[in-house]
């Protein structure tokens, strides 16, 4: 599923990131969402949300279970 639409986000979602620092990189960040933070409904780079980690990062990958 796209991770650029918020309508396909959901909290409790297990999912992949991408954090800001390892934009460069490529390096996804697996977990599941705690909060959401991105407002619009639409971001071409992904929807911004938080892990329960606590990690911030932008979907990639919304992994299916």
């Amino acid at each position: 599923m796209d991770g650029r639409s918020r309508k396909n986000i959901e909290i409790g979602l297990f999912v992949e990131v991408i954090k800001k620092e390892h934009q460069r990189t490529g390096e996804l960040t697996e977990g599941v969402i705690k909060r959401i933070l991105t407002k619009s409904q639409n971001h071409p780079h992904g929807i911004k949300v938080m892990l329960e980690s606590g990690e911030v990062g932008r979907v990639k990958n919304i992994i299916e279970e």
